[in-house]
C-alpha cells in the first residue's frame, strides 16, 4: 500500500480556519462594529456645502510658498451646512472661464476613496495649475477671480469667489488645459 503524506495537523488547521471564518461571518453581521452612519450617508450635495478657493501663500504676487517649480497651489474647500454626515465620493467638478471663451477645468487621477463628511466638518482638495508668464505656459490662460463648482456626482453648480490666504479677493491666473486636482481629504480641525 502507497505511503500517504499528510501535513502535521492538518485537520486542526482545517478546523481552526473554519473557526475563523465562522467568527468572522459572525463579525460581519453585527452592524454595530462595521456599518458606520458614515457609510450609509447621502452623498454630499454643492448648496448644501459652504465652498471657499484660496490661493495659497504668496501665490497673489508669484512668489512664496504656494510655488513648487513652475506649478502655482491654490485650495478648494467645501464645509458640510447642515448637522447630518453625507459623502463626498469623486473629484469635484471646477471650471475657470474667461467670459464663454477659453476655460480651464480641474481633473484628478484615478478613483479616490469617499470622505465621510459630518456636520460642520470640511473636506480640502490642493489644485496645481502652471502660473501665466512661466516657461512653458503656452497660451491658453484664464484670469478669473471666481470659479464654478459641483460637488461630485451633483448637476446643479455654484460659483465660488478666488481669495488669497488671508480671505481677500485675489485673481487666479492659470495657463493649460487642465488644473490638477489631489484626491479629496477630510481636513484638520481649524482647517
Amino acid at each position: 500500500m502507497p505511503a500517504t503524506t499528510r501535513p502535521a495537523g492538518g485537520l486542526a488547521a482545517l478546523t481552526a480556519g473554519l473557526t475563523l471564518m465562522a467568527g468572522l461571518t459572525l463579525t460581519a453581521c453585527d452592524t454595530t462594529t462595521t456599518a458606520t452612519p458614515d457609510a450609509t450617508a447621502p452623498p454630499c450635495r454643492t448648496a448644501a456645502l459652504t465652498w471657499t478657493l484660496s490661493l495659497l501663500d504668496g501665490d497673489a504676487d508669484g512668489d512664496g510658498d504656494g510655488r513648487e517649480g513652475n506649478r502655482s497651489g491654490a485650495r478648494l474647500t467645501a464645509v458640510n451646512k447642515g448637522s447630518g454626515a453625507c459623502l463626498f465620493a469623486g473629484y469635484p467638478g471646477l471650471e475657470i472661464h474667461n467670459g464663454k471663451a477659453d476655460g480651464i477645468e480641474g481633473a484628478g487621477a484615478g478613483r479616490p476613496s469617499a470622505v465621510a463628511l459630518p456636520g460642520h466638518a470640511s473636506v480640502t482638495v490642493d489644485l496645481r495649475y502652471t502660473r501665466r508668464g512661466t516657461p512653458g505656459a503656452g497660451t491658453w490662460c484664464v484670469r478669473q477671480h471666481e470659479a464654478a463648482v459641483t460637488a461630485p456626482h451633483d448637476t446643479h453648480g455654484t460659483v465660488v469667489p478666488v481669495t488669497d490666504a488671508h480671505g481677500k479677493a485675489a485673481v487666479l491666473d492659470a495657463c493649460g488645459e487642465t488644473i490638477a486636482m489631489a484626491p479629496p481629504r477630510r481636513a484638520g480641525a481649524g482647517a
